[in-house]
Parts: C-alpha cells; structure tokens; sequence
C-alpha cells in the first residue's frame, strides 16, 4: 500500500475542493432557476386573477342588463308568450 504523505493528502483535498466549487456552482443555478420559475408563476398567478375579475365584471354588466331588459318588457308591457 503507498504511503500516505502530506502530498497526497493535499492532492486528495484540492480535488474534493474542485468538485465542492462545482457542486456550488451548479446549486446556485438551480436557485436562480428555481426563483426564475416562482416569478414566472406569480406573473401567472396575477393575470388569471385579472381575468378572473374581468368576467366577473362582464357578467356584473350582463345582469345589469338583464333587469333593464326585464323593466322595460314589462312598461312596454310586453311578453314572451305567443298572442292568439
């Protein structure tokens, strides 16, 4: 078996050292893409919540119109059922 020296101790080191940066490195790229993908679903988040509150407002505006509607059929006093 060789002998352990120093040397070889601090070869050994310098390259769990060098795999160590790598893994860092590749660690903080997964964050930065990990953060990328939380902005990208709260921007996602925040337009179907617009959409959301934009039909809710179209059918707001819809049954509006519906009771108008209903209002003036019955002043004009007109109706659904078929005249004889």
């Amino acid at each position: 078996m060789a002998d352990v020296t120093a040397e070889l101790m601090f070869e050994v080191t310098k390259s769990i050292q060098a795999r160590l940066a790598q893994v860092d490195g590749k660690i903080d790229e997964m964050n930065q893409s990990l953060q990328a993908l939380r902005v990208s679903q709260n921007a996602t988040r925040q337009e179907i919540t617009g959409v959301f509150q934009e039909i809710a407002s179209v059918h707001a505006t819809l049954v509006r119109h519906e009771g108008r509607l209903d209002r003036i059929q019955k002043r004009l006093e007109l109706s659904d059922a078929p005249t004889s």
